[in-house]
């Protein structure tokens, strides 16, 4: 062998050694031995906050992950909302609001790591947990499950999300530290070990062997034994009501040897439409976290901001009866709503500056505010009146009606057209016997609002017409249920309506792409406006209204507070900022993020009102924002985990 054969054989080894090297220098794993994460071969320990990309505008994202970091967070916890990217089946959006690759550079460049929660399933307070509703078109899948409809759905998804984050795991240059696999699965009806060890392969065959993958389930023995399995972490979560050492000591059952982790430890709490706004005590969250950092566990904070369900994102419940998430998710967090740190950011950073280094430097201040003040709105038509715009391609017929999902239309909102059977001089109840009204229905009979059925709350209702009369129904999806048994939650009229004893049949159903014509300009493009009646004011009923706001240079954060009217949707500039319902509360205002203003044009102001405006029509824009419609407190009631 000749020299120059020698010296090449040896450079070579030195290259495959030195990228053994390389490759060694950055690893992430489990200590079994000593009891804690091992990052680059030393104990580690990450103090970490939940942050959801998808409820906080991607303009605002380097704001808050900066917020994070300055209060001494080590790691972020982020969900990925599978419907969120593929709305329609087969069709993929990673960008904008949904640039997650973006989101993950944004955190890296922070100095942040990032835990991931890819689901599939991932609960959130989230439409449907997560879950796009399109898997409903198959009306008998078994969702988290086995079921082969439902496998084949997942595994497809999961083809194209993880082969995107593979480089974004730490071993391989990036922040990605630990992957959950599904979420707080023990507390799902099911307990399909094979469901779980379908993904935990899937999981590791896209992101690799030596990727920590981890489970979280709440507090209880149920939970952890159908949520837990062989070859992913066994993590737990919990908030203030409980006693630490109690239940890291059930995490100890069924983890005996590694990190004691809290995956959700919660800051605050969500609400409901009709709750108050629920609050959490700043001092027992930081003393808590306190005491879990000082047995060294790792805990991540749920949520450190929780941001906004805007368009039609928002989860809801369903254990007595159907109860919708509001469209704040303030979360009582540590950065507010609109991203401002509270006290109780300020709290928990002392509490981690007794434990880690904290970043040297001045917490971001708050983005500015503006009261901008009043804006008259005017009428521009009664919904029904404005089909050929909303639902161009005009009704679907069907002698019974059919589902949102049976209509390819998963949000928002449709309309059911038919006629009375006969002449009806008297008061007569109509009634959805099964309680398939999902979720709100508005009657109008020749255009006159005679209103509304609810699920699991107003069953019957009076009309008056006469026979051949026009019967509008126009049903409201408030959002599907994310958590528990009944997250197979279709939505419209699920069953017959029936009038006095006859069943009403022969429908016209109309899908509503209200939100495609607002995002072209309607309906302040040209379009015919009705003056209001200065005598009769606004109308009863599904009724649109739109106004111009001017922000004289300045495009500031602000709040949008609907003062007298009933319930509805409000876009400005063809932005879906979620549903408003001060009746009900708690939440008063609509947070309305600067960036989405223009500070020199007029901005489009467009609201549908569901029920009854006020006879003044005019919306407020404020400079701070009214969660809660009562001067009460709510503290944390964790009857069910997120």
């Amino acid at each position: 062998m000749d020299t120059k054969t020698v010296f090449s054989l040896i450079y070579f080894a030195c290259l495959a050694v030195n990228r053994t090297v390389v490759s060694g220098a950055r690893s992430f794993s489990v200590d079994y031995k000593n009891d804690c994460f091992q990052k680059d071969g030393k104990p580690f320990q990450y103090v970490s906050g939940s942050i959801h990309y998808s409820r906080i505008p991607h303009y605002y994202w380097k704001d808050r992950l900066l917020k994070m970091y300055m209060a001494g967070l080590n790691a972020v916890q982020i969900y990925v909302p599978w419907n969120f990217h593929e709305e329609k089946r087969g069709v993929y959006n990673f960008s904008g609001d949904r640039d997650l690759e973006n989101f993950l550079d944004l955190a890296n460049q922070t100095g942040l790591l990032v835990i991931l929660r890819p689901g599939p399933y991932i609960c959130a307070e989230w439409e449907m947990g997560g879950l796009p509703a399109w898997l409903l078109q198959k009306p008998n899948i078994v969702l988290r499950s086995a079921d082969t409809d439902y496998l084949e759905a997942v595994s497809t998804w999961m083809a194209v999300l993880l082969p995107k984050m593979r480089r974004w795991l730490y071993p391989n240059g990036g922040n990605i530290i630990t992957v959950q696999v599904e979420n707080e699965y023990g507390s799902y009806y099911t307990c399909d070990y094979n469901y779980m060890r379908h993904l935990r392969t899937l999981f590791q065959f896209f992101l690799g062997d030596n990727t920590v993958l981890f489970t979280t389930d709440g507090n209880t023995d149920r939970e952890m034994t159908c949520g837990t399995l062989e070859g992913m972490y066994a993590t737990i979560d919990f908030g203030t009501d409980v006693n630490i050492s109690q239940a890291f000591s059930r995490q100890r059952r069924f983890e005996p040897r590694g990190p004691l982790v809290n995956s959700e430890f919660y800051t605050g709490w969500l609400d409901h439409w009709g709750d108050q706004h629920a609050q959490v005590d700043t001092q027992k969250v930081s003393r808590m976290l306190g005491e879990m950092l000082s047995m060294g566990a790792s805990v991540n904070m749920y949520m450190f901001e929780g941001g906004t369900n805007f368009g039609y994102w928002n989860g809801a419940d369903h254990d007595n009866r159907f109860r919708s998430v509001v469209t704040s998710y303030d979360y009582n967090a540590p950065l507010s709503e609109a991203g401002d740190p509270t006290e109780k950011l300020l709290a928990i950073r002392d509490t981690i500056s007794k434990f880690r280094d904290i970043p040297v430097g001045p917490m971001p201040p708050a983005t500015p505010k503006m009261a901008y003040g009043f804006v008259t709105l005017t009428m521009v038509g009664n919904l029904s009146s404005l089909l050929g715009t909303l639902s161009p391609q005009g009704p679907v017929r069907s002698q019974y009606p059919l589902s949102f999902e049976e209509m390819n239309q998963y949000y928002g909102f449709m309309l059911y057209r038919t006629k009375l059977p006969r002449d009806l001089p008297e008061d007569t109840p109509l009634i959805s016997p099964l309680n398939g009204v999902h979720d709100r229905a508005y009657v109008s009979v020749c255009g006159v609002f005679q209103g509304l059925l609810e699920r699991d709350t107003t069953l019957v209702m009076n009309v008056t017409g006469k026979q051949g009369d026009q019967v509008d129904v126009l049903v409201e999806n408030m959002g599907r249920v994310n958590f528990g048994s009944k997250i197979n939650d279709f939505k419209g009229l699920l069953s017959n309506l029936i009038i006095g004893k006859d069943v009403l049949t022969d429908w016209q159903i109309y899908p509503l792409d209200i939100d495609g014509a607002i995002a072209s300009g309607w309906p302040q493009s040209g379009q015919r406006r009705s003056p209001l009646d200065p005598v009769r004011g606004a109308s009863d009923g599904p009724v649109f209204y739109q106004g111009t706001l001017t922000t004289n240079g300045l495009a500031w954060d602000t709040f949008l507070r609907l003062n007298e009217w009933t319930k509805g949707q409000v876009w400005i500039n063809g932005v879906n900022l979620g549903r408003y319902w001060p009746k009900r509360g708690p939440q008063q205002t609509l947070y309305v993020p600067g960036p989405l203003l223009s500070p020199t044009q007029p901005n489009n102001i467009t609201v549908l009102e569901l029920e009854r405006a006020p006879p003044h029509t005019r919306v407020l824009f404020m400079d701070r924002p009214q969660l809660n419609s009562t001067s009460g407190k709510t503290s944390q009631t964790t009857d069910r985990q997120t």
